[in-house]
């Protein structure tokens, strides 16, 4: 199965799992810290795609950084760990966001950039965002280096990616393909 359609599935799961136990804001909480954690941790991201280090091994660490977290949020991990699907950890909480800010009648705007953003551009583009959808969103900014400079807007299945790695990936494409 795609790992995109996998990480929807279960935090479809998990919402339901979420309002059915009336824990939807604690796991909300929790999944916002995995999302951060993550992010901010290129050596856990490493050690959840590594293939070579058991998923007892993962299961304990991440119970340990996660410790104090709703049931339901552990269960996603044991489950995620159980399946051999602990690498999509991090799809499955944004998706999750994703969703319950829709539920909320909210929209997230995930929006990756090269370096933090302001306050000021922050209120520029979540007024350009409830311009384009008329949805009230709130801004989860990423950081990524590697995208070089510009930036990539990602609201619910929409993308626009104006990263200068990606313009430069399109331009040696283009030398690529006319030679």
């Amino acid at each position: 199965m795609n790992e995109a359609r996998a990480a929807v599935r279960y935090a479809k799961a998990i919402l339901d799992l979420g309002v059915e136990n009336k824990a939807i804001d604690q796991v909300e909480k929790d999944f916002r810290k995995i999302v951060a954690t993550i992010s901010d941790s290129p050596e856990l991201k490493e050690m959840l795609e590594s293939p070579v280090l058991k998923g007892e091994v993962k299961k304990k660490a991440l119970s340990e950084i996660f410790s104090g977290s709703h049931a339901v949020t552990e269960g996603l991990i044991s489950t995620l760990v159980d399946n051999k699907r602990i690498s999509i950890l991090n799809d499955v909480a944004e998706k999750f966001i994703i969703l319950n800010e829709a539920r909320k009648g909210q929209g997230v705007a995930m929006v990756t950039t090269a370096v933090p953003l302001s306050a000021d551009l922050e209120k520029k583009i979540l007024s350009k965002v409830v311009e384009l959808t008329g949805n009230e969103s709130t801004i989860e900014n990423k950081v990524d280096e590697s995208i070089i400079g510009g930036f990539i807007l990602r609201v619910g299945d929409l993308q626009y990616d104006a990263s200068i790695a990606n313009k430069l990936s399109n331009l040696k494409r283009e030398f690529t393909n006319s030679l």
